[in-house]
Formats: structure tokens, C-alpha cells, sequence
């Protein structure tokens, strides 16, 4: 996800029947229902997204990337996304936070699986609330609930990546009982490696 960082994980106890996890995300389940946040603005509500939501998905995507200085590696375009979000199949999900009406913030994420654990695992990509609406619980709301459907889903983490220069983010995410991990580095294969190691020729081959 970042170039430099740590992992933050919260581990989850089994509070709830799972949900059925398959092949593609929300497939056989009926999306949550949308929940309001404590917080003091009033009419915020979350809900999952739909494809009529690629472009404030998107604009919300760029506004990350700006934010963490990596706008020249933002190079995604809104058919991909239309694609990978709500093609088949469906390679990520994305809950979208709405105050008044207004796309306000977004949070996109998918299943891994831990093998220690034999469970599935919620990893959250992003998470972005727009700056004109930070400080209002809204982030909060959104990570509460992501957690409540890794419980539902049966999943043994909850986990995802901060940048390391991000002290605010990285106290809030321990205020809630996340774990940082510093030891843990992210390994990547991008672009022409990527192609250069597919290519290989495999041992023994």
C-alpha cells in the first residue's frame, strides 16, 4: 500500500456468527445497513458503495494520494475501478461515508487470509476523510464499522499499513487497540519487475 510503513493490526475474538465468505466480495450477502456517526455533525450515514460512486471514489483516491505525497504514482483511472470494484469478479470493496448527502469519505478494502490463524483477514487499503470534515468521528466510524464486519465475516485480524512519518494517525489507530508492528517491512514487485519476474523461468523448470 505505502512505500514506507508499518503494519497496524487488531486481532479479533469470534463475537458474532460468521457470515459466508466467498469468492467475490458481498456475493450471497445482503449489503450492512447504514449506520450514524456519534459525532457531532449531524445526518452522516455509511453505506456500501455503488458503481454510480466511481467518481467521487476516485477524486477522493487523488486527494489521498496528494495528501501522502505519491500523486505521481496515482495513476488509476475510473473504468479500472468500475472494473475491479463491480465487475466479476469483485476484487476489493468500498464503504463510502456521506454527510447531508455529500461523499465526505471512503474506506476500500479486502480479504487475505492468515494461515497461523486459518481464518480470512480484513485488510483495509485506504482510509480518507476529506480535510474540511476530519475531527468529527467520522474516521472512527468508519474503522468501528469495518471491524464489525470483520467480526460478522469471521475474520481473525483486522489489519492495514500507515505511513511511519504519520505520528496522528499512528496514535489514533493505537487509541482504538491497534497494534503497531515496526518490525514488519512492505515487499513489493511493481511494473516492469513484476512482468521481468513472471517471465523467469522457474527452478528446476
Amino acid at each position: 500500500m505505502r512505500d514506507r510503513g508499518a503494519f497496524a493490526i487488531i486481532r479479533l475474538p469470534a463475537t458474532a456468527p460468521p457470515a459466508p465468505l466467498n469468492s467475490t466480495p458481498n456475493q450471497g450477502r445482503s449489503p450492512a445497513p447504514p449506520v450514524t456517526d456519534s459525532g457531532p455533525a449531524t445526518g452522516f450515514a455509511i453505506a456500501p458503495a455503488t458503481i454510480d460512486d466511481v467518481p467521487d471514489i476516485l477524486a477522493m483516491i487523488r486527494a489521498l494520494a496528494a495528501y501522502e505525497r505519491l500523486a505521481h504514482l496515482c495513476v488509476g483511472t475510473a473504468s479500472e475501478l468500475e472494473r475491479h470494484l463491480f465487475g466479476s469478479p469483485r476484487r476489493a470493496e468500498v464503504l463510502l461515508g456521506r454527510e447531508n448527502g455529500d461523499a465526505v469519505c471512503f474506506a476500500l478494502f479486502f480479504h487475505n487470509f492468515s494461515t497461523f490463524l486459518a481464518k480470512p483477514g480484513l485488510y483495509l487499503e485506504d482510509l480518507f476523510v476529506t480535510p474540511e470534515c476530519r475531527r468529527r468521528g467520522y474516521g472512527r466510524a468508519m474503522l468501528i464499522r469495518l471491524a464489525a464486519i470483520a467480526v460478522e465475516r469471521d475474520c481473525g485480524r483486522f489489519e492495514w499499513s500507515v505511513l511511519d512519518w504519520n505520528e496522528p494517525a499512528i496514535r489514533f489507530y493505537e487509541s482504538l487497540g491497534a497494534t503497531v508492528l515496526p518490525e514488519w517491512r512492505i515487499t513489493r514487485v511493481t511494473g516492469h519487475a513484476l512482468t521481468a519476474l513472471a517471465q523467469s523461468r522457474e527452478a528446476g523448470g
